[in-house]
């Protein structure tokens, strides 16, 4: 073998050994415990997959394509989660109604914040750890000034399907899990359709591997990458009303989500929305039987330690280009 495979066998036994509490806790936890208990904690896992689908989709888009480091994803998922809260509250519409009348003026807030991206730090080949400080600084302050609007106490929304669930043998099914989840499939659908049946969708694929190429196909590049940039943060204002669904919220818990949508957009290989599904869903699922059987303070250690053997094992991801 050469130096190569012992360096990941190496990685793989000292994640092993790290996660040695967890891994015996989930032996004796599959053996021993009752068969619906299993049942309901893969279905409560798949569940959880849609959602974190829905939250990683705009980073697949801005890091995964457009090479955009976007650390402050989490913070506009909050701002949607807010902002559905306020609709909600003063209109009384539906979380999801009221995402999808936002998703406009959040397309609009993506363009903006690429347009000053781009002249500040892409055009003048400063794009890397400036454009990682750039974003670091609007995360910063989207949660100060919902600090500042809001307090710091816990916000939630009211609707039909929350608190309900079906019950479909051994299987409980709660509907503020199911239905954002159904939707964030949905959404994921729409999006690979756009992005392979149409001419911009394309474009959009195209534009961070050859530039050049697309320019003589008169498609202006810069223009293609504002729009991608802008749907990916579209995507945050459906993705903050299912946050808001799922649990209350406030402004700091986006920082809750950093590690894991970069840890799913990774997993699933950079710039593959499919790729996002499933480490999105192995994700899920990982967590919630860590959660059951060790406890929900192993849920993170086994999800990044999952992580790190995949890329150990296929460094471009589960489906990366």
């Amino acid at each position: 073998m050469n130096a190569h495979t012992w360096r990941t066998l190496l990685l793989a036994a000292v994640i092993a050994v790290l996660l040695l509490p967890a891994l015996h806790a989930a032996y004796e936890c599959v053996y021993f415990s009752p068969y619906d208990l299993l049942l309901n904690a893969a279905m409560a896992g798949a569940l959880l997959g849609g959602f974190y689908t829905a939250v990683t989709i705009g980073v697949s888009i801005s890091f995964g394509i457009l090479d955009i480091v976007n650390i402050a994803h989490p913070g506009f998922i909050i701002l949607g989660s807010y902002i559905t809260y306020i609709v909600t509250a003063q209109f009384g519409l539906d979380p999801i109604l009221a995402s999808i009348a936002a998703v406009p003026a959040f397309y609009a807030l993506g363009a903006a914040i690429y347009q000053v991206y781009y002249l500040s730090f892409e055009k003048r080949g400063q794009d890397s750890l400036r454009g990682l400080a750039f974003f670091f600084g609007v995360l910063f302050i989207t949660e100060v000034a919902l600090v500042l609007g809001f307090g710091v106490d816990y916000r939630y929304v009211q609707a039909s399907y929350i608190g309900t669930s079906w019950h479909l043998g051994a299987v409980d099914l709660p509907l503020r899990m199911l239905v954002p989840c159904l939707v964030s499939l949905l959404m994921l659908a729409g999006l690979q359709l756009f992005l392979s049946r149409t001419f911009t969708g394309r474009a959009i694929l195209a534009v961070a591997q050859d530039q050049l190429a697309l320019q003589l196909m008169a498609a202006n590049p810069i223009r293609i990458k504002r729009i991608a940039f802008a749907i990916s943060i579209a995507t945050a204002s459906l993705a903050g009303a299912f946050l808001i669904i799922i649990q209350p919220v406030e402004p700091s818990i986006g920082r809750d989500y950093i590690g894991r949508v970069f840890a799913i957009c990774v997993l699933g290989g950079l710039g593959s929305l499919p790729g996002t599904l499933i480490a999105a869903m192995l994700l899920g699922i990982a967590e919630s039987f860590t959660a059951t059987c060790a406890g929900p303070s192993w849920a993170p250690a086994v999800s990044f330690g999952l992580l790190l053997l995949t890329l150990a094992f296929r460094p471009a991801g589960l489906l990366g280009r």
